[in-house]
């Protein structure tokens, strides 16, 4: 069975980011946006989905995660620009499948 890790950034509307890593994507950003996250991004609503990457080893998934939550904030807001111009809630997408 092949499983895919991601990690991810949320953002919130007054831009802070939280970097985190999964098994599950939509699983877990459902845990998110329903307060059950983390109290970090609970407590500031950061629920919007603005980056992901996928790995196939969790080894590699984590070690990006560290990577990614060590950069400065301006490597972090160039990191999500690139992959995601406009910010917008890459989750919406999966009500579009359903």
């Amino acid at each position: 069975m092949d499983v895919t890790y991601y990690v991810y950034i949320l953002s919130n509307t007054g831009g802070m980011l939280y970097t985190g890593v999964t098994g599950n994507l939509q699983h877990r950003i459902s845990q998110h946006k329903s307060g059950d996250g983390s109290r970090y991004t609970s407590r500031y609503e950061i629920h919007r989905l603005v980056y992901v990457e996928e790995f196939q080893y969790v080894e590699d998934a984590i070690t990006r995660e560290k990577q990614i939550k060590g950069y400065r904030r301006g490597k972090k807001l160039k990191l999500i620009r690139d992959f995601n111009p406009t910010w917008r809630d890459l989750s919406e997408d999966w009500k579009q499948g359903e």
